[in-house]
């Protein structure tokens, strides 16, 4: 069965760096879109960044442009959120997510398989 699995998460110092990795298995990931969401408590999960599945192109959050970086490697099955800069509201369980079809790109209902999530945290 498709599993996304999450690593890497943890506790950050304000204006520090992590990289968070998503390993999929059970699914052809160069045939999926794939995506992290991030969900901070009594929120709703939201749109973090999106790297589409044959031309590599990239979507950001406002929130996260420029300080976000979204990259694939479809033979090792892996996807990869490098955080830079980060913010104490950047505090959130972070969520991997693969999709195959059409659909708003901001939407949880557009993505088909989900990874259980790894928890960042920023300190100010």
């Amino acid at each position: 069965q498709v599993q996304l699995v999450e690593s890497g998460g943890g506790l950050v110092q304000a204006g520090g760096s992590l990289r968070v990795s998503c390993a999929a298995s059970g699914l052809t990931l160069s045939s999926y879109a794939m995506a992290w969401f991030r969900q901070a408590p009594g929120r709703e999960r939201e749109f973090v960044a999106r790297i589409n599945r044959s031309t590599s192109t990239t979507y950001y959050a406002d929130s996260v442009k420029g300080r976000f970086t979204i990259s694939r490697d479809n033979a090792k099955n892996m996807v990869y959120l490098q955080m830079n800069s980060l913010k104490p509201e950047d505090t959130a369980v972070y969520y991997c997510a693969a999709g195959d079809r059409v659909g708003n790109i901001y939407y949880t209902s557009t993505y088909d398989y989900w990874g259980q999530g790894t928890q960042v945290t920023v300190s100010s």
